[in-house]
């Protein structure tokens, strides 16, 4: 069922207008360049980081200044789907990247919670044209990426939240999509998962070959990769996401450029099953903004070469 609602090769980087100074940081020239060089590169699939990006009809209390009107949003995914881009939302729920929700980041588990998060996913449904994925993030939930944020799940209350997400998705019709990496440390997520949840297992590192014999035992690159195979003998779907996000200290001593996205294809192609390799994902993790948007169109291009 689910894996005939998939393209047989997804092409779809990652694109979002972020938060910076309690204000949405986005450029209309930027994001226009952006699409024109998707196309011009064959893209068939752009990622769509919401966040506080729109003013959700549910809850405008969540917007901030710049952020766009519902139909500001819905005349863009007109726009996409005509030039041969399927736009798919993004909304992290992780409680390490959910500040976007405001007051209710800080209630997770909670009735007004799990009420505000229906209410944004049915929004962003609507306002996406019932598009066929929406991405839940749930990246990075650990204690040592939260320990700013001082709001943790783990255990069972994590399985039960995050079911609570997928039922909801579907619920609005659409396939949950979510970053794997939760499993990289709970050796139960592969069996507790469902099947219906697209991966994205990630790597974003070139520093290395993709040998797994050669990785120290018990180290994350070991992890990461163990995890690409432990999916594929489960029979999940899979779109594995590289990126050329640059860290300070790679920055320092790396190569000038961060093409993890070419050696994760090559590792991914000949790892995972043609049935369930859907194709591939690039995160720049760069903001839409004139002054940032060298990395965006860096990483357009690499994908494009990779998948070449």
């Amino acid at each position: 069922m689910w894996g005939a609602s998939l393209p047989p090769d997804i092409k779809g980087p990652l694109v979002h207008g972020r938060l910076c100074n309690d204000k949405v940081m986005f450029s209309d020239k930027a994001w226009n360049l952006l699409v024109d060089d998707m196309v011009a590169k064959k893209m068939n699939m752009v990622i769509i980081d919401l966040g506080e990006f729109p003013a959700y009809p549910s809850h405008p209390e969540l917007a901030l200044p710049g952020s766009r009107s519902p139909d500001w949003i819905r005349g863009e995914v007109r726009r996409l789907k005509s030039l041969g881009l399927e736009p798919i939302p993004k909304l992290n729920f992780s409680t390490g990247h959910d500040s976007w929700l405001g007051e209710n980041s800080r209630m997770i588990s909670t009735r007004m919670y799990y009420q505000v998060c229906r209410d944004v996913i049915k929004d962003a449904a609507e306002m996406f044209d019932h598009p066929r994925f929406l991405h839940i993030g749930y990246d990075e939930e650990n204690f040592g990426g939260q320990q700013a944020f001082k709001c943790v799940r783990v255990d069972e209350l994590w399985w039960y939240d995050f079911l609570y997400f997928v039922k909801t998705v579907e619920g609005n019709g659409m396939r949950p999509w979510m970053w794997s990496d939760y499993g990289w440390d709970h050796a139960d997520f592969v069996e507790k998962c469902p099947k219906s949840v697209i991966q994205s297992n990630w790597n974003y590192s070139d520093l290395d070959g993709y040998d797994l014999s050669k990785f120290k035992p018990g180290s994350n690159r070991l992890k990461v990769f163990k995890l690409f195979l432990d999916l594929e003998k489960a029979g999940f779907d899979q779109v594995p996401c590289g990126s050329n996000w640059k860290s300070d200290r790679y920055k320092k001593e790396g190569p000038a450029v961060n093409n993890s996205i070419a050696g994760l294809v090559k590792f991914c192609r000949d790892n995972i099953s043609a049935g369930h390799l859907k194709g591939f994902m690039m995160a720049p993790w760069a903001d839409c903004t004139d002054v940032s948007n060298k990395t965006n169109l860096e990483g357009i291009d690499l994908l494009a070469k990779a998948l070449a």
